[in-house]
């Protein structure tokens, strides 16, 4: 089956972009601010939080890095001008991480400055597994001056309780993750079990030290897992909240939000939606061979 998964997915990916885009638009609230700041305003209006996201990866320039930067940072003016209920999301190699990490540093501290100045909050992803130690390294010297900055870490990753474990010597807020990226297996967990184990380990080891964290996940053993953690250790609920990604298991979310739990969902925009659509595919195969049979007109 996962041979079949993957061969379909590599299909959709020869695709013309145009057609791609009819079924992805479903995880990405548009191209523009003006698209994200919409759909942020509909989830405010039904009781959900939002995390904003500016799409786009590693940059080959320090212009497209500095021209990021201009869009987080209009990211912030627009929360704060249509007050919205909701923080900024970005990626360190889609400003700069890897063409100069100084030139990073002083990129990011301005997006956490203008953040501060609004009493908002900025979430450092996590990318694949050859920039985990400069993102750690990032968040460190964030962490510096800045305290309304946080990580996310991964539980696919065999290092990741050790890095919660040295984090947790300093306050620190978290989204934990799956993560999505296709890494190896010496270090990374293949088996979709041993991950979920991993990720109630690691969500138990952030809670037991008192830290924030983000509930990142649509599997609903997890939202069972960390639900049974909340009640047995009678955490407060402003120490936690849950977060989706836009488009993804939306009746898991509404339950969630209907049981009362803090819910923030992960709204991404942009023109280079391309990529980051891709990956929603490549975890969700049945989209892609929806896709797929919608090309052919299968039935």
């Amino acid at each position: 089956m996962k041979l079949i998964n993957s061969a379909i997915v590599n299909f959709v990916k020869i695709l013309p972009k145009s057609v791609v885009h009819i079924f992805a638009k479903k995880y990405i609230a548009g191209e523009t601010l003006e698209d994200a700041v919409r759909v942020t305003k509909e989830l405010n209006a039904n009781g959900i939080l939002a995390t904003i996201d500016v799409l786009g990866e590693a940059v080959n320039t320090k212009r497209e890095s500095e021209l990021a930067k201009k869009e987080c940072l209009e990211v912030l003016d627009a929360i704060n001008h249509h007050k919205l209920n909701a923080n900024l999301s970005l990626k360190p190699t889609q400003l700069g991480l890897i063409l100069d990490k100084d030139f990073c540093y002083a990129q990011i501290s301005e997006i956490l400055e203008k953040a501060k100045g609004y009493n908002n909050f900025v979430r450092i992803d996590m990318e694949d597994s050859s920039t985990t130690d400069l993102t750690f390294d990032l968040f460190h010297k964030m962490k510096e001056k800045y305290s309304n900055v946080g990580v996310v870490v991964q539980a696919y990753l065999r290092r990741t309780f050790d890095d919660v474990e040295r984090e947790n010597k300093e306050t620190t807020n978290y989204r934990l993750c799956k993560g999505i990226y296709v890494e190896p297996e010496e270090i990374a967990f293949k088996d979709r079990q041993e991950v979920r184990d991993n990720f109630l380990k690691v969500l138990e080891l952030i809670i037991d030290n008192g830290n924030y964290v983000g509930i990142a996940t649509h599997d609903e053993y997890l939202v069972e897992g960390a639900y049974e953690l909340i009640k047995k250790k009678n955490i407060s609920k402003d120490k936690f909240e849950f977060q989706m990604l836009y488009g993804v298991r939306e009746n898991l979310r509404d339950k969630i939000n209907a049981n009362g739990y803090k819910m923030r969902i992960y709204v991404p925009f942009g023109e280079h939606w391309y990529k980051y659509s891709i990956r929603r595919l490549q975890e969700n195969p049945q989209l892609a061979w929806y896709i797929a049979k919608s090309v052919f007109s299968l039935n």
